[in-house]
């Protein structure tokens, strides 16, 4: 049998050799393009502990949690901490990493959740992050905010200052300076205050206008973000009847545990709510009046938070707004879950 000419060669495996180029194009296109990672903010007693249970079932996913408080051991019932029954049907990421006495801000949260999404990422598992921060998610979406050094000489004389006259005082004078920035955080938010004024001193700028300098997304993610809610008339009694949930399971208890091993001293799980003003409680004479006044501010302040929750999240360009007293929580799952694989 006589060899086929180069040319006959040529054409019988010219099909072969157009795919294999094709194959090799489509395989460096699939790792530059940014992996997809799964979003889920809203307010408490929303429902999203059960919303990203059942997509992390639906889509074969791992749950990180953008807590800024579930990162600390022994805060348990007042931050809501999903169950250890659930983080055994489920992993779960960034809870019970840190203990009372350690730090954790919003740039530690940053490098940690997106090194927990390219680690179950390369286990072709979805990062699911879920939380009610929208200063987490906006971080890890766009970067952590811009701005100067601290000055240790202006941060000690601001927290001096904060000390004689309290954070109240030192709110005002925020307020002032950037209403905007103010607009975000509460008058108890103390470490947040001092850093504020210590860009607006250093930089003669408002935090608001230089936060984040970055006006579009980092391109390495993909970002299916979602906010779910219930409308307030709904939501408030939920989040008043979640608060005395709380107080029956034993947050008392918790935070005279957690007081014992230097909760005071973090200058940030200090003021979460429900510990705030549990703390101040515990100062009072703790009678039924004083109990009362606690239980109020207690819930006063969370639906202060989901208000605030709200505002921040209308700003946000990238998240679709789910209403889940329309939609039960598995029809919602369901919904997002198409959508998430609806892109390839």
């Amino acid at each position: 049998m006589s060899a086929l000419t180069p040319e006959c060669e040529e054409k019988i495996l010219s099909p072969l050799g157009a795919i294999l180029p094709l194959e090799k194009k489509l395989k460096d296109f699939q790792k530059l393009k940014p992996k997809k990672i799964l979003m889920i903010a809203g307010p408490t007693a929303c429902g999203k502990t059960s919303l990203s249970l059942l997509l992390a079932e639906m889509l074969k996913g791992e749950i990180i949690s953008a807590d800024s408080m579930q990162v600390y051991k022994g805060m348990d019932i007042g931050t809501a901490k999903v169950s250890m029954e659930d983080q055994s049907r489920v992993p779960h990421h960034l809870i019970d990493i840190r203990h009372i006495q350690d730090h954790f801000n919003v740039v530690d949260f940053y490098y940690e959740a997106r090194q927990c999404c390219e680690s179950i990422l390369a286990r072709d598992k979805v990062p699911i992050l879920v939380g009610g921060s929208g200063f987490y998610f906006r971080t890890l979406i766009y970067g952590p905010p811009s701005g100067p050094p601290p000055m240790p000489e202006l941060r000690q004389g601001l927290e001096d200052e904060l000390e004689r006259m309290g954070s109240e005082v030192l709110y005002e004078k925020l307020k002032a300076a950037d209403p905007i920035y103010a607009a975000t955080i509460t008058p108890h938010d103390k470490h947040k205050i001092v850093r504020a004024l210590e860009i607006v001193t250093l930089t003669g700028e408002r935090v608001s206008k230089n936060e984040w300098k970055r006006i579009r997304p980092l391109p390495d993610f993909e970002y299916h973000s979602w906010f779910i809610y219930r409308p307030r008339n709904v939501l408030y009694p939920a989040i008043e009847a979640r608060c005395e949930q709380m107080l029956e399971r034993g947050l008392i208890d918790e935070v005279k545990g957690l007081d014992k091993q230097g909760l005071r001293h973090n200058s940030s799980a200090s003021q979460a709510i429900g510990y705030r003003q549990c703390l101040d409680f515990l100062e009072t004479s703790q009678d039924e009046n004083e109990y009362k006044k606690f239980v109020r501010k207690f819930k006063t302040a969370s639906r202060q938070y989901a208000k605030r929750q709200f505002t921040w999240f209308r700003k946000e360009p990238l998240f679709h707004w789910l209403n889940v007293d329309v939609h039960d929580l598995e029809i919602a799952a369901e919904m997002i879950a198409k959508e998430f694989n609806s892109t390839l």
